[in-house]
């Protein structure tokens, strides 16, 4: 499945495998939220309520595609957080993986906290 990111500087698409949180993430789509940046990664609300996987991980690719279950959010690492080891994408806890960005995870650069981004079917 893909699915489109907006923001005002840009977007980008992202495909998405076949999981339960995957699932759930496109039956609620489209969603409109307000971004948060937490060192090189963005975050935000979705609204979506899931259990943590049993393959959940807290280091990822850069251009991972992650929920957070604990703050029913999506996680969209692109390099180092406050909490990384070197340049690795650490993410606040364990998060389900739902898949990986299509293009250069370099442009979630160009979002600024509380920008409106805006998730949909692609």
């Amino acid at each position: 499945m893909k699915i489109r990111f907006s923001w005002p500087a840009g977007h980008l698409t992202a495909t998405l495998e076949d999981t339960p949180t995957s699932k759930a993430l496109a039956a609620a789509l489209p969603i409109s939220a307000s971004a948060n940046t937490w060192g090189e990664e963005v975050y935000f609300d979705t609204g979506v309520s899931v259990a943590l996987e049993g393959d959940a991980r807290q280091v990822v690719d850069p251009g991972t595609v992650a929920f957070w279950t604990e703050g029913n959010a999506l996680a969209l690492p692109y390099g180092p957080t406050p909490i990384s080891r070197g340049d690795e994408s650490r993410l606040a806890s364990p998060c389900n993986v739902l898949g990986s960005f299509d293009g250069d995870p370099r442009l979630l650069a160009t979002v600024r906290d509380g920008d409106p981004i805006r998730v949909e079917l692609a």
